[in-house]
């Protein structure tokens, strides 16, 4: 049995209690496995840091956990790694990691052990540990993602690659005469191969016969066999299972091997929490917790939401808007927010701009009184505001990385306040920034100049060079970094609450150049529902009657002479309206324009 990346949500936790019983009431002797990520994402892990989880992990008897890169979320505060030392110490299991380093850190390198263990202790980590499940033995190590360096607050502790460890690994277990052998993995299925990824350690090693996966939340339906190698040469079977997330499947595997430990036959699949009852037992133990958490989350913070403040993804089609790729009302709320707060705390420091990675908002929030659980499903990580002291050239530089895999995702997409970036899509990454510039005391864009320096706000993960920014690590390290450290949601339920009602709009803080050509028939939305287009317009309105209901987040470019008796409405352009090739003038009472009018 195995699951991974449950993130803190427990409300289906008693229903996945019942699951695992059922399965030991056929199989006793079934191993449970968890592949990482128990940290962070509720509001259970915000009160009680992992606690809570861990009292239905001992209930149920876990005979094994790996570490996810959100288990070191809180590195970076004054405790460092003390609240996953205190998960491990509590825990009635052991833990296995193969390529981690833990030595360097105070909280955790006493629990460490880089030895593969026939006996291991509860509340001790082993590079591996060996079970017996039906009268044979059964080899279990782990493995966590490199790129929790970028994407997490590991602090003093290391990784170190993958593949080598995964080969020491198997290479130990065989010499103790262990030929069935379970990876217990949180580097993602089909992740970024630069990083780590399943597939590529089920090809590249030999010896491994069951990978259990974590990272990618992907939902695997039924195994995955890997049978070729990197070079595309037969080798003996992997198999390959993941759970997707939140505890909503148990996944279960059963595994057949001939008398040389090669697996022969499989079968495995998911099961779906939510077909059980919840437990009894575990209902009693969650009772406190969900009635402290309720009584935090359902708390108000004295502002409301004229409308749902969304935060899209584009669930895999480019060209949908993203979090992780656009301007979004939710980003602008939030960055107004740090940048409000630097300015009150740093007064001195005529804090310029304020940043907020894409892939650190976690949630939209509804229409309705905003109440803690909202912003706190926002923003999750428990993160703090910083200040950093930047060049233009470096800041220019860091757009770069943010804009670097459009039409794609980045989970680094910078959101702005207190700036704009203008950027052109069709150049090849690293060559995307146009101009950025910050608003003076004036209310006038002023353009950043690469020699001189400006002090910028952000949040201390992306500060240290969390999401592969190596501009900032780089200037971490230099010392021009400042943890102010006020907890970003808690910064962000202020700055919400000094505005009462909520609402906002995309206001053309990051723009593409690019000028997209609209045909005048698909121009216009409607008064409830006007068409935002974010960056450069151009309409031909020749012959055409009306346009109307329509933002646009960049320049509009009119062109051609529209019918003698058009009418323009309800329209509003951030940047300038360019009407040098229009025929018309029937336009002026019915477009707003916050730029220039070029005739």
């Amino acid at each position: 049995m195995h699951n991974n990346d449950s993130h803190a949500h427990l409300d289906d936790v008693a229903k996945f209690v019942t699951a695992v019983k059922g399965v030991r009431a056929d199989k006793p002797e079934a191993l449970l496995l968890n592949a990482g990520d128990v940290f962070s994402g509720t509001l259970y892990f915000n009160e009680f840091q992992g606690q809570a989880d861990l009292d239905f992990m001992n209930l149920l008897g876990y005979d094994a956990m790996t570490f996810g890169n959100h288990e070191f979320d809180l590195g970076s505060n004054e405790e460092g790694h003390k609240a996953l030392a205190d998960f491990i110490k509590g825990a009635q299991f052991p833990f296995v990691s193969s390529n981690i380093d833990f030595s360097a850190d105070d909280n955790l390198k006493g629990l460490f052990s880089d030895l593969q263990s026939s006996d291991p202790e509860n509340g001790r980590i082993y590079n591996g540990i060996i079970k017996e499940v039906d009268g044979e033995k059964v080899g279990i190590f782990g493995l966590t993602t490199a790129e929790t360096a970028d994407i997490s607050s590991p602090g003093d502790v290391k990784f170190e690659d993958y593949i080598e460890e995964a080969e020491k690994a198997v290479k130990a277990f065989e010499d103790k005469g262990v030929d069935k052998i379970i990876a217990l993995t949180h580097i993602g299925y089909d992740d970024n191969p630069a990083y780590d990824n399943d597939l590529t350690l089920a090809a590249a090693v030999d010896g491994i016969d069951v990978i259990v996966g974590g990272h990618s939340h992907t939902k695997l339906d039924n195994p995955v066999v890997i049978d070729k190698n990197e070079n595309g040469q037969a080798k003996e079977p992997t198999i390959i299972v993941q759970g997707q997330e939140y505890h909503k499947y148990l996944g279960t595997l059963d595994v057949t091997f001939d008398e040389n430990g090669v697996v022969v036959e499989h079968e495995g699949e998911l099961i779906d929490v939510a077909d059980f009852a919840e437990d009894a037992e575990a209902l009693e133990i969650l009772k406190p917790y969900k009635e402290q958490v309720e009584t935090v989350s359902n708390t108000e913070i004295g502002a409301t939401a004229t409308e749902v403040l969304a935060n899209p993804r584009t669930d895999g089609d480019n060209t949908k808007e993203s979090v992780r790729k656009n301007e979004t009302v939710l980003g602008n709320l939030i960055t107004d927010g740090m940048l409000a707060k630097a300015r009150e705390y740093k007064p001195e420091d005529n804090v310029i701009m304020a940043l907020q990675n894409g892939g650190g908002i976690r949630a939209g929030i509804d229409a309705g009184p905003i109440t803690n659980g909202d912003v706190i499903t926002v923003l999750p990580f428990g993160n703090t505001l910083a200040t950093m002291s930047i060049t233009g050239a470096e800041l220019k530089q860091a757009f770069e990385i943010s804009l670097g895999n459009l039409p794609g995702e980045n989970g680094g997409f910078l959101h702005v306040s207190g700036g704009k970036v203008e950027y052109d899509s069709s150049k090849p990454a690293g060559e995307r920034v146009v101009s950025v510039s910050y608003k003076n005391e004036q209310g006038e864009y002023v353009e950043i100049q690469d020699a001189e320096e400006y002090v910028v706000a952000t949040n201390a993960f992306t500060a240290k060079g969390g999401d592969g920014y190596d501009v900032f690590e780089k200037i971490y390290q230099e010392g021009r970094v400042t943890d102010l450290g006020l907890s970003d949601w808690e910064n962000f339920a202020e700055h919400l609450k000094s505005l009462g009602t909520v609402s906002g709009e995309i206001e053309g803080r990051i723009v593409d150049v690019v000028v997209k050509e609209v045909p005048a028939s698909d121009f216009s939305g409607t008064t409830e529902e006007p068409n935002v287009y974010n960056g450069n317009v151009t309409v031909d309105t020749a012959n055409i009657e009306s346009l109307s209901n329509a933002v646009i987040n960049g320049d509009l470019i009119l062109t051609g002479t529209p019918s003698e008796d058009a009418t323009f409405s309800n329209i509003t352009v951030t940047g300038d309206l360019d009407l040098s090739d229009f025929g018309g003038d029937a336009f002026i009472d019915g477009i707003t324009v916050e730029g220039n009018t070029i005739l």
